[in-house]
């Protein structure tokens, strides 16, 4: 938190003030990324093509990613430090396993999918945020073909 304060040009009482705990800036500095993460989960679930919808998702989701590593970090850890989005990824990836196995039933997804093999998938796209800026969205969305071409029945 003093490494924040320091950062942000503010004293270390200023930034207590406004961010009690380290929850609560981790909250704060994920907040829109979570939404639009859910949207993004939740349109998908919602296309009555599932495995347009699975698509779509992988395709935005990576997108997100690139532009910002620190995101998906604090998504995938288990640390006490982000466990606020403990509740909101376990209910992402339960709503992203029942689209995959709709997915399957219409023989679009590949039979031997499980929910791990789109964690590998985002874990493996981190690396996208350490291109230039101006690279990011088509190398995501490059990124994004293969995992789909990967995970088609």
């Amino acid at each position: 938190m003093r490494e924040i304060a320091r950062r942000a040009g503010v004293g270390p009482a200023t930034l207590y003030r406004r961010f009690p705990t380290k929850r609560d800036i981790v909250e704060a500095a994920f907040h829109e990324e979570v939404r639009t993460c859910r949207q993004i989960v939740e349109d998908g679930c919602d296309d009555p093509d599932p495995w347009r919808g699975f698509c779509s998702v992988i395709d935005k989701i990576s997108v997100l990613n690139g532009g910002n590593q620190g995101f998906v970090t604090a998504f995938t850890a288990t640390s006490s430090d982000v466990d606020m989005l403990a509740a909101h990824r376990a209910s992402m990836l339960k709503e992203l396993s029942t689209l995959a196995g709709r997915a399957k039933s219409a023989g679009a997804l590949r039979t031997d999918f499980v929910i791990n093999d789109l964690v590998l998938v985002l874990l493996a796209g981190r690396g996208l945020a350490s291109l230039p800026p101006a690279e990011r969205q088509t190398a995501a969305r490059r990124f994004a073909t293969l995992a789909i071409d990967a995970f088609r029945a």
